[in-house]
């Protein structure tokens, strides 16, 4: 698969704040969808290929009839999860395209909160099996706080402090003041408001959290040789990795590596797979569905061992212009919106391209990863040369 896929078209809807779409969540993805194939230079009778993730509540067949796709032959969707899953879906794109099963798919997320119901919520009482019976009797109810018991042991574990959640915040907030697609454009945070936020989970406060957003975003992949020849810069699939250890998805956090959690082996994978290492990498687009499990990916996949992560994130280390390592350079899921962390593939396409917002400059690679607390984890590595 080294190279051998290219994304080629990327498209969103409006990101709106959840509960403000006029539109259906079918219909937000049939808007991405289209902005993709239109990106692209495509049509919609040239896709035969569809991927989505942790969704089973849309009709999806009815996309291919609506758009006008001629056929479809290939159909996919990740093993169970959350926005961890948003680079494995692409990365069965990258499949199905180097096997042959399909030409041309499009890879799409769609969400509507406000009709389908908050997903950081509590879903209330009831039996508590399976994972639910090691959280909700002892009042975890909700992602906020699953993941704040994580990242305190993190914290514990290696001397660090709140400062550290802070800069990947204000990062995100900085960067989205430069993307108009940013629902938290023209919103920006202060080190004070910050602080001064309410607390959610410990150690999160409400800048710690992702938004909760209505909207949709798409890319189109096909083959490399095919891709030279669309309207877009390929941003091609150099490596990808998907996976977790034996213990990984345990909740009830008897695992050996507690706190941590996926991205010790998706690190490895991706960085043998693509022959390049993490000091190579001068943009990065992670999954924040909370400030401090972000911060253990960072140190998990390689950018630094567990106990330098505050240093490595100090001083606006992730912001653009001057950083070592900018990141979530459109906003993130903290600031331009939350569609499950799909859209950081869109920012990682357009750093590749040399038309986001906050463009890094000479970018060759560009790193995208899925939300790191909930196994198996993913992420993908694009790069401007195939």
């Amino acid at each position: 698969m080294h190279g051998k896929a290219a994304v080629v078209g990327i498209g969103e809807s409006k990101y709106y704040k959840a509960g403000a779409s006029p539109h259906s969540a079918l219909q937000l993805a049939s808007i991405a969808i289209r902005n993709a194939i239109d990106d692209a230079g495509l049509v919609p009778a040239d896709i035969d290929g569809l991927v989505t993730f942790m969704d089973t509540t849309r009709q999806h067949a009815h996309l291919c009839s609506w758009l006008g796709f001629e056929t479809l032959n290939f159909a996919a969707n990740p093993m169970s999860g959350g926005g961890n899953l948003c680079m494995a879906a692409i990365n069965l794109a990258d499949a199905a395209i180097s096997a042959g099963y399909a030409r041309n798919v499009v890879v799409y997320r769609a969400i509507n909160q406000g009709r389908e119901g908050r997903y950081g919520r509590s879903r209330g009482a009831g039996f508590a099996i399976g994972e639910e019976a090691y959280r909700a009797p002892f009042g975890a109810g909700v992602p906020a706080i699953w993941n704040a018991l994580l990242t305190k042991r993190f914290m514990h574990d290696y001397g660090i402090s709140q400062n550290a959640l802070a800069e990947i915040a204000l990062a995100c907030y900085a960067h989205a003041q430069r993307n108009p697609r940013a629902v938290m454009h023209g919103r920006p945070l202060t080190r004070e408001a910050y602080d001064n936020s309410r607390w959610i989970s410990e150690p999160f406060h409400l800048f710690d959290c992702c938004q909760e957003s209505d909207g949709a975003c798409a890319l189109v992949l096909t083959g490399a040789e095919r891709a030279r020849d669309l309207r877009r810069r390929p941003a091609y699939i150099l490596a990808a990795a998907s996976g977790m250890d034996s213990k990984g998805a345990l909740w009830a956090f008897n695992d050996p590596d507690f706190p941590h959690r996926s991205y010790r082996k998706i690190g490895k994978q991706l960085w043998e797979r693509a022959g390049v290492e993490p000091s190579d990498i001068k943009v990065a687009q992670f999954y924040e569905n909370f400030t401090g499990t972000t911060l253990m990916a960072l140190a998990d996949i390689g950018f630094c061992a567990p106990h330098e992560v505050e240093g490595f994130v100090a001083e606006g280390a992730l912001r653009w212009p001057n950083g070592r390592l900018p990141l979530n350079t459109s906003g993130g899921n903290l600031a331009e919106a939350y569609i499950h962390g799909l859209q950081l593939a869109n920012e990682a396409v357009r750093q590749i391209r040399g038309d986001s917002t906050c463009q890094v400059d000479g970018v060759e690679l560009s790193l995208a990863v899925g939300g790191p607390a909930t196994p198996p984890g993913s992420a993908v590595l694009f790069s401007r040369n195939p």
